[in-house]
Order: C-alpha cells, then structure tokens, then sequence
C-alpha cells in the first residue's frame, strides 16, 4: 500500500473520528455569516449592491478551508512532539511520500469543511445561480486548501512549538482573509488596498469561487485565478517538500 495513501487515509481518518471537531470548526463560519451576512445585509443593499448574503457566501466557505488548511501543521508539530513522527521517518520510505501524504490529507479534510460550509450557506439563504460551475467551484476549493495546507506544512516542519506556531498562523490567516475581498468588493477600493488585495493569494481563490458560484463578472478572470492558485500551490509544494526533508523528527 502506498505511503501517500496511508498518510492520506490516516488525516482524514482523524477528522471524521472526532465530531467535535468538526462542529466546533463550524462556530466561526456561522458566526460570520448570520453577523456580517444579516448585519450588513440591508446597508449593502440600500448602497444598490444588491443580496449581501450572495456576495458574502463565497468567502465564507474559503474562510472555512483557509483555517482548516493552514491549521493541519500542527498535526505535524504534536507527531513530532509525541514520537509518530520519528516513528514514520525511520522507516524505509520516501520522506517526500510522507509529506505529499499529509498535505493530500489535510486538503481533503479542508475541502470536505469548504462542503459542509457550503451546504450550511444554502440553508441561510445564499443560492448559486449555476449549478454547471459548481465543479469548477470545487476544484477551487481544492486548490486553495492545497496550497494553505502546504504553507502550513512548510512553517510546522520549521517550528517544534505548538504555541508559537499557533501565533504565527494567527498572524498570517486573519490579514489572509480579511485583505482578500471575501467580505467587501475590491472594485472602488483604495489603491494601496487594491495591491495589497491582489498580492493575496485568498484574493484568486475568492474571485474563483465567486464567478463559479453567481456567473458574475470576476475581478481577475477564471484563468488568472487558477494560473495563479495553481503556480503558487506547486511553489509551495516545493517549498514544503525542501523544509520536510530537513527536518529533525
């Protein structure tokens, strides 16, 4: 059996067994989407842009798959704490087969949450406009848990602190997520926001996920989006990769 597969297997293996995990993951995305979605709702539309709750949506279920993405490093940071880890490297396998797994695993598990937040959306009133997109929705979503669970991977195998690293991805994800235009529109936006939003790697997977959901005009363009979520989650990869085989297990 492949090590890939096995470090796949026991990631998602570990999400499913633990519910209170999984319903504890779902208190911010809900909390975001009754405050901002109904809260904002009426300002947003008195200001001519029509359903909040449809524009918002999109950035909620990438919320949801950022911090479930970039979090999975800590698995990696309590292996090495508890002994699985060194366990794992003394065996005659590829340490980049351990790492492909792990990040395999943890972008499963991201995008599995993307889902359950998405369908928790439909049940707050958002509605995509067309269901023959929704594919091309979730290989987004795939991409951009990807890519964070990789980033997340690169900084764990740098790190042996759970509390520090806690810190770290704290510092990262919030500016992530609030400068990627899943709460407001980027069009209008100051000029200094407007850079910083498009060096955002959110930015393409919200714009992404936005068209695939409502059909409406994007920001960058589908093949932008993907060109850019796509390089970035090989680059990762790769950086990822180059930390995990040096690390001290």
């Amino acid at each position: 059996m492949s090590v890939i597969y096995i470090m796949w297997l026991r990631q998602v293996k570990k999400y499913f067994r633990s519910r209170s995990r999984i319903i504890g993951s779902l208190g911010q995305p809900l909390l975001f989407l009754l405050a901002f979605g109904f809260g904002f709702g009426s300002i947003y539309k008195r200001a001519g842009a029509g359903n909040y709750m449809q524009f918002l949506a999109p950035g909620i279920v990438l919320m949801s798959v950022l911090f479930t993405a970039i979090f999975s490093g800590i698995d990696l940071i309590w292996d090495r704490q508890f002994g699985f880890l060194k366990e794992t490297m003394v065996a005659p396998v590829s340490r980049l087969q351990i790492m492909f797994g792990k990040t395999l695993g943890g972008a499963t598990v991201a995008t599995v949450q993307g889902i359950i937040v998405f369908v928790m959306t439909l049940l707050v009133g958002f509605r995509p406009q067309n269901l023959y997109m929704l594919p091309a929705g979730l290989m987004v979503v795939f991409l951009v848990a990807l890519l964070f669970t990789s980033l997340g991977i690169a900084l764990a195998s740098t790190m042996e602190d759970m509390q520090g690293f806690q810190l770290i991805i704290n510092f990262l994800v919030m500016p992530t997520f609030f400068l990627s235009g899943a709460l407001f529109p980027l069009e209008g936006a100051p000029k200094a926001l407007d850079i910083v939003a498009t060096l955002d790697p959110l930015t393409y997977g919200v714009d992404g996920l936005r068209y695939s959901f409502l059909y409406s005009a994007t920001t960058f363009g589908m093949a932008t989006d993907f060109t850019v979520l796509i390089v970035l989650t090989v680059a990762l990869l790769g950086v990822g990769s180059y930390f995990f085989e040096r690390i001290q297990a």
